[in-house]
């Protein structure tokens, strides 16, 4: 028998029984788009159980699905909110591969911005960009990128993690001046 993928999808879910009335489930699109493609996948989420079960086991489900998981996908087509942008960081923390749905003039992500002067051609929002392992397009991008993974194509390596402490060393690196000044102030 094939070793299935585990797929936890990490995105938006509606906070009580009102605002799921007009819920639009997006998680529908990523599973018949993954189900499409790796049809083996077994794909779980954050919307399984409901937060009357209390905070730390909505945490704790949430957190075992992602340290279970064989591959992250967050949908972040939209602004995102705290619970995903932990369970991103979370994900580097459990070492899984994450990829970051994040189309082009988006919330976290702008075409030909502009800061003090200084073109960015495809600025995607720092933490997003630095926690995750490929920033897709689309939904299709993502599942495109999983099944390359799954097969070996993909040879840059996982990040965990240390990629928040490597991004404090390229700050101090990098930008000596601004750390000076904040020596300076005692820190």
């Amino acid at each position: 028998m094939e070793k299935k993928v585990k797929i936890t999808l990490l995105g938006k879910v509606p906070k009580g029984d009102h605002a799921r009335e007009s819920f639009s489930d997006w998680k529908k699109e990523y599973i018949n788009k993954i189900k499409e493609a790796l049809p083996e996948a077994s794909i779980l989420h954050g919307d399984h159980i409901r937060d009357d079960v209390g905070s730390e086991v909505v945490v704790g489900h949430d957190l075992w699905t992602i340290k279970n998981a064989d591959i992250i996908i967050a949908d972040a087509r939209e602004k995102i909110g705290a619970g995903t942008a932990q369970e991103m960081l979370m994900a580097k923390y459990f070492k899984k591969p994450l990829i970051a749905v994040i189309p082009p003039n988006t919330h976290h992500r702008r075409s030909d911005v502009t800061f003090d002067g200084v073109l960015i051609e495809d600025w995607i929002h720092p933490f997003l960009a630095i926690v995750s392992d490929h920033v897709a397009s689309s939904v299709e991008e993502a599942v495109s990128w999983t099944s390359d993974y799954l097969i070996g194509k993909i040879e840059k390596p996982i990040k965990d993690i240390s990629v928040f402490e490597k991004a404090i060393d390229r700050f101090e690196k990098d930008l000596p001046e601004v750390l000076l000044n904040y020596r300076r102030q005692g820190w």
